[in-house]
């Protein structure tokens, strides 16, 4: 069966995740967490990509990031892949793939979504019950986005920058968000869309984005379909 298309337009914020093959580990130690970075900061810098919001999980990776060229994210993510299994190998005296194939992607409504996306991505440790509140953890952004580490890797979102008109206005309100627990809807709904490659977002903001690539970016029904004298489409047809 062939590979749907991946939804992603210029300008449209996506998250992002890839999984250590068999969800075994793709960090070692702070060494390969740094590296990490630096290849995602060079990567993403040449292909034109805003990274937003990050984690660095032992075995898995989430990023907030906005592409401004044909392909962006992909190129990155293939450059990025490329120079850290080729360190990771070496380092380790070790052979063979590190990730769990191609990485999983949605795009996100940012007028609805992408500071619940932030919190989504931040939050991952404390879900994780390996730290009991953001700033604990080292390797994510909320250090940036909520105390105002600076960052060469950090790409504020415009709805990001219109949390307040100054940078002590905008931790504080940043800071807000995380008063209150996500929506379980929410969790559910961005990991679902994650992994099927759609859409978190309003119908409107899903309609928009159909006559922009002309095909459907709904999911179809889960589960064994109704009977009925009529064949189903696929995800993916042609308006």
């Amino acid at each position: 069966m062939p590979r749907l298309p991946r939804l992603a337009p210029i300008g449209v914020p996506q998250h992002l995740i890839q999984r250590g093959n068999n969800h075994q580990s793709c960090f070692y130690s702070k060494k390969d967490f740094a590296a990490y970075a630096h290849w995602l900061h060079e990567a993403a810098d040449k292909n034109k990509v805003h990274i937003h919001a990050w984690v660095f999980m032992d075995n898995h990776v989430h990023l907030l990031a906005t592409p401004n060229r044909v392909n962006a994210i992909s190129k990155m993510m293939q450059s990025l892949g490329r120079q850290y299994v080729q360190y990771f190998n070496y380092t380790h005296k070790r052979s063979g793939t590190l990730w769990e194939g191609r990485y999983k992607s949605c795009l996100i409504d940012s007028e609805n979504y992408l500071l619940a996306c932030y919190r989504y991505i931040e939050l991952n440790p404390v879900r994780a019950n390996i730290v009991s509140h953001p700033a604990r953890y080292y390797w994510s952004s909320f250090a940036t986005n909520a105390l105002g580490k600076d960052s060469a890797l950090c790409s504020p979102h415009p709805v990001y920058l219109s949390l307040g008109i100054d940078k002590d206005k905008r931790l504080k309100a940043y800071q807000k968000l995380f008063n209150a627990d996500l929506e379980n809807d929410f969790i559910r709904d961005i990991r679902a869309t994650t992994n099927r490659g759609l859409i978190v977002g309003s119908e409107q903001f899903k309609d928009e984005i159909e006559n922009m690539l002309h095909y459907s970016v709904r999911a179809n029904p889960v589960g064994r379909p109704k009977k009925t004298k009529f064949t189903l489409t696929p995800i993916l047809y042609p308006l």
